[in-house]
C-alpha cells in the first residue's frame, strides 16, 4: 500500500474532521434527539415516527416549484460553492462525478402534508462536497441558490448529516426535470423545501441568512416530528 494519501481518503479525512466540529449540534438537532417526537408508524432508521404529523402517504410525486423551469441539461449544469471557506469549488457534471458517488433510500416530505416514502436516490453526500471546500472556522450556515431563482438556508449540523445529498437519479432512472434534475438537494429530516430543485451554487455563511419560503412566512428550522411548518 503507497504512503501517500489518495483524494478519496483525503476527503474522508476532511469530513470527518468537518463533523467532529459539528458533532454534538447535530446529535441535539430534532431530527436526532427528540423524545417525543409526533407522528404514527413504525420508527424510521433515525428513531422517527415513519410519517410526521399531519402528513399522508402518497404513490404519485406532486410538483411544486415557483412555475419557472430553467433550460438545463447535464452538460449545461455547473455548481459553485464559495462564500466563507478556503476552497471554493466550481463543479460541472465530470468534476462533480469524481466524488463518491451514494446510493440511499429515504422519505420525501413536503410541508404541503404529503409524504413519499422509500425512494431509492443516487448522488453525493453534501459533507463530501463541505469538506473538499474547507468551510472556515466562522461557517455556521448555507444558503443555497437554484438556477431559476429560488435560495433556501440550512445550518451546517443539518446540512453534514448522511443523508442529505446533492441527488441525480431516483429510483433508477435520471432525475426527471420537475423535480429539480439534473441536480437538486434533499434533506430528509426536513421539510422538502430546504433541499433545491435545479441547485447552482452552496454559499457558506457566518450567519444564517433566510431564503425564499423563509422570508415569506415558513419555517425557519423546518422539523417534521414537530410539525414546524410555519413562523411562530
Amino acid at each position: 500500500m503507497s504512503g501517500r494519501e489518495s483524494s478519496q481518503e483525503r476527503i474522508v479525512r476532511q469530513r470527518m474532521k468537518l463533523r467532529e466540529r459539528f458533532l454534538r449540534k447535530m446529535r441535539e438537532t430534532p431530527g436526532a434527539s427528540d423524545r417525543e417526537p409526533q407522528g404514527s408508524g413504525p420508527q424510521n432508521r433515525h428513531g422517527m415516527p415513519r410519517l410526521p404529523v399531519g402528513q399522508t402517504e402518497t404513490k404519485k410525486w406532486p410538483v411544486l416549484d415557483l412555475g419557472v423551469s430553467p433550460e438545463l441539461s447535464r452538460e449545461s449544469w455547473r455548481l459553485r460553492v464559495d462564500g466563507a471557506c478556503e476552497n471554493p469549488l466550481n463543479l460541472d457534471w465530470e468534476s462533480f462525478h469524481a466524488f463518491q458517488q451514494v446510493e440511499d433510500i429515504s422519505d420525501f416530505h413536503c410541508v404541503t402534508t404529503w409524504s413519499k416514502l422509500d425512494i431509492h436516490w443516487k448522488g453525493v453526500r453534501v459533507s463530501e462536497i463541505l469538506a473538499r471546500a474547507e468551510p472556515r472556522e466562522d461557517a455556521s450556515h448555507l444558503l443555497c441558490h437554484a438556477y431559476d431563482g429560488y435560495t433556501t438556508n440550512l445550518p451546517l449540523e443539518e446540512a453534514l448529516k448522511d443523508d442529505v445529498l446533492l441527488v441525480y437519479e431516483a429510483n433508477g432512472e435520471a432525475l426527471p426535470h420537475e423535480h429539480g434534475g439534473p441536480v437538486r438537494m434533499i434533506t430528509p429530516q426536513l421539510y422538502a423545501w430546504k433541499g433545491a430543485k435545479w441547485i447552482q451554487q452552496i454559499e457558506i455563511l457566518s450567519e444564517d441568512q433566510p431564503g425564499f419560503w423563509e422570508q415569506r412566512g415558513y419555517s425557519n428550522t423546518a422539523h417534521p416530528w414537530r410539525d414546524d411548518r410555519y413562523s411562530r
